[in-house]
């Protein structure tokens, strides 16, 4: 069924794609504004769309044990994520060669999400199509510059570092895809940073492919973080989509010519909040003996990721995922500020973010004792 504001979003998309906007927003200087503008109206059209077949189709995410959810709600949300980073992506760019396996890769993670939310895939396959769209990406020239040339095997070295690297960021964010808004809400504030920083080094071309990420998450966001209940949820498809693309800006990315700590933690501190999750979780379950084996890590499903704790304190669903956004952001500062920082400087940032980091376990220690609610 239409809704009265299917037209009104029609237009919107046909006037960004179709008349000269685009000339306007470079006039004004600020192209990275019309491509927020794009990629979000095609999200914010394509998503109602995506509810609708998931509902025909009965692709629904069922209530249960370790689901903070009551009622059945439709997935495939990430489909209009990715449609929406696609368009904007196709209309507006010259393919580099790094985007070309960013984009292969991301494709293919988000086939695999979108088969796992309608057919429930084992672990293992969803591991090895991720190590897939991880080595398409490397194919492409998307490598890591992290050992230095000169130390026997560097290439080889960087290449697996590259796929590890991939594969955490990617699930990362879809372990923390367990509340309304948090891994849409996680893209934006990540694709924001990475914006600014891409800005600070001169790589405007990243700049804008995050961009069109941001706007991506934002027209899907009102959907899913609302009163009363999201509408649509991202799926395995569209949280590993956004992993996958955020992993990729970072590696595509040179952060620093001269310093790789600045290099190495710039990207580290912009997705902090991820990749604490899922080195604290790792660590918890292995040292209070959940898992043992690898075949039981991509098995084991349980509510010990941080918004689990936060709810465990007491929080609301909705202040668990603010609180988590603030995190973010703070730690995205950090990212900025490293920047022109002296080697004084910088210790000091990264001692702040180790301090805000050892906050966040002290919390999550105090809800892991908490029974739940």
């Amino acid at each position: 069924m239409i809704d009265r504001w299917t037209l009104p979003r029609v237009a919107l998309v046909a006037a960004l794609l179709l008349t000269p906007v685009w000339g306007w927003f470079h006039a004004a200087r600020v192209p990275w504004l019309y491509l927020v503008a794009l990629a979000c109206a095609v999200a914010f059209f394509a998503t109602p769309l995506t509810r609708a077949f998931a509902l025909w189709w009965g692709v629904l995410d069922l209530p249960g044990e370790r689901k903070v959810h009551a009622v059945a709600t439709p997935l495939l949300g990430g489909a209009a994520v990715y449609f929406a980073f696609a368009v904007t992506v196709l209309a507006n760019f010259d393919f580099s060669l790094g985007l070309k396996g960013v984009a292969v890769g991301g494709t293919i993670v988000v086939a695999i999400g979108i088969l796992d939310d309608m057919i429930d895939l084992p672990a293992w396959l969803k591991l090895f199509g991720q190590i897939g769209a991880a080595a398409a990406a490397a194919a492409y020239g998307v490598v890591l510059n992290t050992v230095p040339i000169g130390v026997p095997g560097f290439l080889w070295l960087n290449v697996i570092l590259t796929v590890v690297w991939f594969l955490t960021v990617t699930n990362a964010i879809q372990f923390l895809d367990g509340m309304d808004g948090l891994a849409a809400g996680l893209g934006i504030i990540a694709g924001i940073f990475f914006s600014i920083v891409s800005l600070q080094t001169g790589q405007r071309y990243l700049m804008f492919l995050s961009a069109a990420l941001v706007g991506a998450c934002l027209g899907f966001l009102p959907y899913n973080f609302r009163p009363g209940g999201a509408r649509i949820f991202l799926g395995d498809g569209g949280a590993s989509f956004i992993g996958f693309t955020l992993a990729g800006l970072a590696a595509m990315g040179t952060w620093a010519t001269d310093d790789p700590v600045i290099s190495l933690f710039t990207p580290t501190l912009i997705l902090g909040v991820p990749l604490f999750d899922i080195a604290f979780v790792g660590v918890v379950r292995i040292v209070t003996g959940k898992v043992h084996t690898l075949r039981e890590w991509l098995a084991y499903t349980g509510r010990d990721h941080i918004h689990h704790r936060f709810e465990a304190l007491g929080l609301t669903k909705t202040q668990g995922v603010l609180l988590i956004y603030f995190i973010a952001g703070t730690l995205g500062l950090g990212a900025i500020l490293l920047k022109d920082a002296t080697p004084r400087e910088a210790g000091l940032v990264l001692l702040q973010a180790a301090c805000v980091l050892a906050i966040v376990a002290v919390l999550e220690g105090v809800g892991r004792g908490r029974p739940r609610r």
